[in-house]
């Protein structure tokens, strides 16, 4: 029966984090003949494919980004202070446009039709490579005049920062009033992350979040189905005064800001439309439709929309819009696993080592469960005191079953013992198990973030598998401070399980692993305590309660 409690919580929380994967799933290519009887009726503006870029390389402190000239898309970012999901010796590439990875930011100036005003129109700029000299670099793009309007694309990149200022400077020539809008596009394959595993894939896909709807995400799979169906049925705001939107992945995300924060919406002029779909030529597009106040003949006019590139790093995407730290998907668990990496990033703001804040905070969680993990280990303890009655009861009665029932009641009524008395405290542990693993999971401070020796990567897995090996050996550890169980096939499947459940560890990052090691350690010397004391008691002749 203990052994059962054991397994069960390790089981259970495994299976918990498994069905995370069952209800995102990576969406499954269409087959080409079926993607073109599923297309959607959509502006030639938005289907267009990908153009090979003339490039403007952007090049500060923090990114490397490639501008194409002509259309004015964000086609390229390099995050130069963090590496490659695969590779070390590489920078990650966050937007691409490369054939077998397209992620890339798109915005344009529609008229009130609905219409590209600047399709076929090409862009220039003043040179073909800018470097951040100060605190900001402007790269201007400047297009023909076209039915008697002068537009220009501004992108301002700023020192130390992920985001980037995108600004449409737009004259009026035409002699009458100009009715425009502005249309800012995320667009981006269904393809993961370079270096995705099993056991470290979170949600990748579109979202949202207006502070009437809340935080929304849209999965590919819901797109899919409304690309077959024709409908447009996925779940989430279509308009909104304020807010933000775009797509997110394991540690990244891009998202355009329609509200700064403390600042003014850019939707002053009306509703902001928010298209999320699948396209004709297989890329989603999470879009958002900004419309502009009528531009008097003779004026000028601006609308500028931020664009956050970046790391999910909570205390800064929580400085740049409301709720932007949202966009660090802890999922279902979010109640739990927030307050404990803000707990967590106390921690290291004092300790200045996310590991040795990783070991603390472990103490602490420990500390607090403790009253509900002591009555599960004394219960344990005290079902060990009796294995060898219990082991008599069964060599006794042999196959009579309901004798052998009757008699270990009455054995757990004599010794006060509840042989369910663990259960409900492991049970209730699981979600506060499940949230700090989501909170560690989620958390990019951790990505490149060194501990001690050979830990320099708290998010990647152990070089070495030292931890994962230690994680093994104290599984195996507690296996002798339980009640042994009295079924000899039991009592095997005690000695393997601690190997199977630790072979997922040796993939999971480090971090968690060193969580687990510190849980596990703490959980040996509290279990050995209690079981020291009980067995004294027993010597001693005491009545255990």
């Amino acid at each position: 029966m203990d052994f059962k409690r054991l397994t069960a919580f390790f089981a259970i929380a495994l299976v918990i984090m498994i069905g995370w994967e069952k209800m995102f799933p990576t969406p499954k290519p269409v087959p080409a003949p079926q993607q073109a009887a599923q297309q959607q009726a959509v502006t030639a503006s938005a289907e267009a494919a990908l153009a090979p870029a003339t490039p403007i390389t952007v090049t500060t402190d923090t990114v490397k980004a490639v501008i194409d000239e002509k259309s004015g898309d964000l086609r390229q970012m390099t995050l130069l202070k963090y590496k490659a999901n695969g590779n070390e010796n590489k920078p990650f590439s966050l937007f691409d446009d490369s054939k077998e990875y397209t992620y890339v930011a798109q915005s344009e100036l529609l008229d009130a039709q609905g219409n590209n005003i600047l399709k076929g129109v090409n862009f220039t700029a003043a040179q073909k490579q800018y470097s951040l000299n100060g605190d900001k670099v402007e790269v201007r793009l400047s297009a023909p005049e076209t039915n008697g309007l002068k537009i220009d694309k501004v992108y301002t990149f700023t020192k130390d920062s992920y985001l980037v200022n995108v600004r449409f400077d737009i004259t009026n020539t035409s002699g009458k009033p100009a009715n425009l809008s502005a249309d800012y596009r995320i667009v981006r394959d269904h393809s993961q992350p370079e270096g995705q595993g099993y056991f470290t894939r979170s949600y990748l896909g579109p979202v949202v979040y207006t502070p009437e709807d809340k935080f929304q995400k849209v999965s590919f799979s819901d797109l899919d189905d409304d690309a077959k169906s024709g409908k447009n049925e996925a779940e989430y705001a279509r308009k909104t005064q304020t807010g933000w939107l775009g797509m997110i992945e394991h540690h990244f995300m891009s998202t355009w800001i329609l509200q700064p924060k403390g600042g003014q919406s850019v939707c002053a002029a009306g509703d902001c439309r928010i298209d999320i779909k699948r396209r004709n030529d297989k890329l989603y597009s999470a879009s958002v439709g900004v419309p502009l106040a009528a531009i008097p003949a003779g004026a000028k006019a601006e609308t500028a929309v931020n664009l956050y590139a970046g790391p999910q790093t909570t205390s800064v995407i929580a400085g740049i819009a409301d709720k932007l730290q949202l966009a660090k998907d802890y999922g279902k668990v979010h109640w739990f696993a927030s307050p404990l990496f803000w707990l967590l990033n106390q921690l290291h703001n004092i300790i200045g080592n996310w590991g040795w804040a990783i070991i603390v905070l472990t103490i602490i969680v420990k500390a607090v469960l403790y009253p509900l993990t002591n009555a599960s280990y004394r219960s344990m303890a005290k079902m060990r005191a009796a294995a060898p009655k219990l082991q008599a009861i069964k060599e006794k009665y042999g196959d009579d079953r309901m004798a052998q029932q009757q008699a270990m009641m009455q054995l757990y009524k004599d010794e006060k013992i509840n042989p369910l008395g663990g259960c409900l405290p492991m049970l209730l542990q699981i979600p506060v198990f499940i949230g700090l693993y989501w909170a560690l999971f989620a958390s990019v401070e951790l990505r490149q973030a060194p501990w001690l020796g050979w830990i320099t990567d708290l998010s990647r897995s152990d070089p070495y598998y030292i931890l994962p090996i230690i994680m093994a050996a104290t599984m195996f550890a507690q296996t002798y401070l339980n009640p042994p169980p009295t079924d000899p096939m039991q009592a095997k499947m005690m000695k393997i399980m601690p190997l199977i459940f630790s072979v997922m560890f040796f993939f999971f990052p480090a971090g968690l692993v060193l969580y687990w090691v510190v849980n596990n350690l703490l959980t040996i010397a509290q279990q050995w305590h209690i079981n020291r004391s009980i067995e004294k008691q027993r010597a001693q002749g005491e009545v255990v309660s």
